[in-house]
């Protein structure tokens, strides 16, 4: 076996076992990658719009005006929210004899799919990286089991056994243990974070559910007394 302990040289040495676990976890890292950079960007972008439609809310425009702006296709977060909630408040006033309760029950009720809807796309893939970082380190250990018994099988065939000998066979195989760790860590760290990122933008999405839910009411209730 070649003595040279070079990375790549190693990973070229390795039973095709081993190498196939490389693989496989390069593949897995690649990935989580991807997913921690799509989520990173569509975190930051849905913030973003419910700063901006959160601003334009409460400026005290017409919230008709501001329905026909919202684009239902296009707009995320409490916009989204927003859209369902009016458009079924709007459905509901159109029945003259609706109660005012279930008008707003129906407003409530529509919203409540909307964010249930919004926090589903906004944990897309989330559970693959949960994934990756739970099971990366057992699938490189595997492939570091393998690598060590072709390694002890090998010294079987010769009647000295050497570090020289030893060495790069228990090196090769230990790749495969760091490369998993390599894979799972930013998976798990990545998952935490978003997954708060995500708790912390639901809960907003009701906040605002509940804050027009008032607004609505309030409505009805000026409707009535006139």
């Amino acid at each position: 076996m070649n003595n040279d302990l070079d990375f790549f040289t190693l990973i070229l040495n390795a039973s095709g076992v081993v190498q196939l676990v490389m693989l496989l976890l390069v593949a897995a890292s690649v990935a989580s990658w991807a997913i921690i950079i799509d989520r990173a960007r569509t975190l930051k972008r849905v913030r973003g719009e419910c700063d901006r439609f959160e601003s334009r809310f409460w400026s005290g425009g017409e919230l008709n005006e501001l329905f026909r702006r919202v684009d239902a296709d296009q707009d995320e977060g409490v916009a989204a929210v927003f859209h369902a909630g009016f458009r079924e408040f709007k459905r509901s006033r159109e029945q003259a004899q609706m109660d005012r309760g279930v008008i707003i029950e129906n407003a409530r009720r529509a919203m409540r799919v909307a964010i249930a809807r919004g926090a589903d796309g906004l944990r897309k893939n989330l559970s693959l990286l949960a994934t990756v970082g739970s099971t990366s380190p057992y699938i490189g250990l595997f492939g570091t089991v393998w690598g060590i018994m072709n390694a002890f099988h090998a010294l079987g065939d010769v009647k000295q056994a050497t570090l020289n000998l030893v060495a790069p066979g228990i090196a090769e195989a230990l790749i495969a243990t760091a490369m998993g760790l390599f894979a799972a860590i930013p998976a798990v760290i990545a998952y935490n974070r978003y997954s708060h990122d995500v708790e912390a933008l639901e809960n907003r999405f009701e906040d605002f559910s509940e804050e027009f839910t008032n607004v609505l009411s309030r409505q009805l209730h000026a409707a009535a007394a006139r």
